[in-house]
């Protein structure tokens, strides 16, 4: 994979973000999601690989632009498989909350699970705590594992929980346990990426999300050597057949980081859109507006932190009129 793809996806997410940044706080999620995804789609068409998207915005009955199976890229280079989501949290931007992301990955073909559209049961540390935990174990085993990994005391662990009514009894386990909980309301991905950096306070993810997110996050933890353990949860027959399709006949797998992101090398990219314990939102003064971009590569291990700064004036469109 060229490495220079990694700055070329700083590009996407950044105007994925500036885009979608100028609905926050407008009640109108639909309306933030589409200008993400459009910003995102013609930027695409400016980077040099062939990119098939594996993840995306939906069916392509569903979805205009970013649909499962879409072709993207300037059609040189690599082939490649794509997940996006070009506004994670189209709520939180809709009612101007906090950790919204515009996020991208990409692998070498065939390396991404193509995750249906269903839940996931997931269980995301950072690095520290890699090899250590079992989504099967009980709350307790996992809060214990963690608290050795990081040479912490069980009260000083801090898990972070979507904070829905399904996950009653995962936050009762962890407050008998004596450990702390930060309950978000939206954006699993940036709370499972939180759990590989200290200071966001963040030690464990425990709960049940959007399978497609799950395999975003975990292209995220290995390139910062993290991990994440899933299983699908399937709802009706038709999600069920969907898992068969996929050739997981046994529900109850575990997914590890090996049937998630296959291969040595992958390459993740966000870009804030409101702030978060992670990266900085988008700020606008008159022409000009500023962005925060996380981008790693699994196969080096760099990890970047990005400060953009942007004149709208001279790039209306966030694509460089070449000619």
């Amino acid at each position: 994979m060229e490495r220079s793809l990694s700055m070329e996806l700083v590009r996407v997410t950044e105007a994925a973000a500036l885009s979608s940044a100028r609905w926050m706080g407008r009640g109108l999620k639909d309306e933030a999601d589409d200008a993400a995804t459009t910003a995102m789609r013609n930027v695409f068409d400016t980077i040099p690989m062939k990119g098939t998207v594996v993840i995306g915005e939906g069916e392509m009955d569903e979805a205009p632009m970013l649909y499962i199976g879409e072709k993207v890229g300037n059609g040189y280079g690599q082939r490649l498989d794509v997940a996006v989501d070009p506004l994670e949290g189209t709520n939180i931007v809709s009612q101007g909350g906090w950790g919204a992301l515009a996020v991208i990955a990409i692998a070498d073909q065939g390396c991404l699970l193509h995750a249906p559209d269903m839940y996931m049961d997931k269980i995301a540390v950072g690095p520290d705590a890699a090899g250590m935990i079992d989504i099967n174990a009980p709350v307790i085993e996992n809060l214990k594992a963690v608290a050795k990994a990081k040479n912490k005391n069980v009260e000083d662990v801090v898990a972070t929980v979507l904070n829905r009514e399904r996950h009653a009894k995962i936050i009762s386990e962890i407050r008998e346990a004596g450990a702390r909980i930060k309950l978000i309301q939206d954006g699993d991905v940036a709370a499972a990426l939180n759990t590989a950096f200290d200071f966001t306070g963040v030690d464990i993810l425990f709960g049940s999300g959007g399978a497609p997110e799950g395999v975003l996050s975990a292209v995220g933890l290995k390139c910062l050597g993290g991990e994440l353990q899933g299983k699908l949860l399937p709802q009706n027959e038709e999600e069920l057949e969907r898992c068969y399709k996929m050739g997981i006949t046994d529900v109850n797998k575990v997914l590890k980081m090996e049937d998630l992101v296959a291969g040595d090398d992958a390459i993740f990219a966000a870009t804030g859109v409101t702030d978060g314990e992670l990266l900085k939102g988008v700020q606008f003064k008159g022409n000009m507006a500023t962005t925060h971009t996380l981008v790693m590569r699994a196969k080096s291990g760099t990890v970047r932190f990005i400060d953009g700064r942007h004149s709208l004036s001279k790039k209306p469109n966030l694509v460089m009129d070449t000619e």
